[in-house]
C-alpha cells in the first residue's frame, strides 16, 4: 500500500521514525513535508498529502503535528478527506471500523514513539466495515 504522510516541524522528527516502521511493513511512502526541524506551517503539507489522497495516488495518510489539531482542521477542510486525530489504538481502529478515515492524524507532543507506532500500524491494517456505517460517512460531505 502507498501512504502518504505530511507534518510540520514539530511532527518532524516523529515521522521520520514512522516512516521507516511503515517501510518495514512492506508498503510504499510518498513524503510531503517537512524535511526539517525549522519552523513552518502545517496547511503547507496537510493541503499536499490530502490532495495526493484525493487523487488516489496515495491509499492513506499520515499527518503530525505539535496537537495534531491544526494539521487535522486543515486536511478536514478538503472534501474528500475525513481525517482522524488519534491519541489510542482503539481511536485509531474505531476511525478506520466506523468512519472509513483516510488520514491519521497524531499529536507529536503528547503521545510517546512506541504509542505513535502501535497506533499506526492499528490503523494501516483496520479495514472499514462498511454496513451502517456506510450511511453515516455518506452524511459526512457537505456537496
Amino acid at each position: 500500500m502507498k501512504i502518504g504522510f505530511g507534518s510540520d516541524h514539530a511532527g518532524y522528527e516523529l515521522k521520520e521514525l514512522i516512516k521507516d516502521e511503515v517501510l518495514k511493513m512492506g508498503n510504499t511512502i510518498n513524503d510531503f513535508g517537512t524535511h526539517s526541524s525549522e519552523s513552518t506551517d502545517y496547511p503547507d503539507y496537510a493541503h499536499a498529502l490530502a490532495s495526493s489522497v484525493e487523487k488516489k495516488e496515495v491509499k492513506l495518510g499520515i499527518a503530525i503535528c505539535g496537537s495534531g489539531n491544526g494539521i487535522s482542521m486543515a486536511l478536514n477542510k478538503h472534501q474528500d478527506i475525513r481525517a482522524a486525530l488519534c491519541w489510542s489504538t482503539e481511536l485509531a481502529e474505531l476511525a478506520r471500523l466506523h468512519n472509513d478515515a483516510n488520514v491519521l492524524s497524531l499529536p507529536a507532543r503528547f503521545i510517546s514513539k512506541e504509542q505513535a507506532i502501535a497506533i499506526v500500524k492499528v490503523f494501516i491494517k483496520a479495514k472499514f466495515e462498511g454496513g451502517r456505517h456506510q450511511r453515516r460517512v455518506d452524511k459526512i460531505s457537505c456537496s
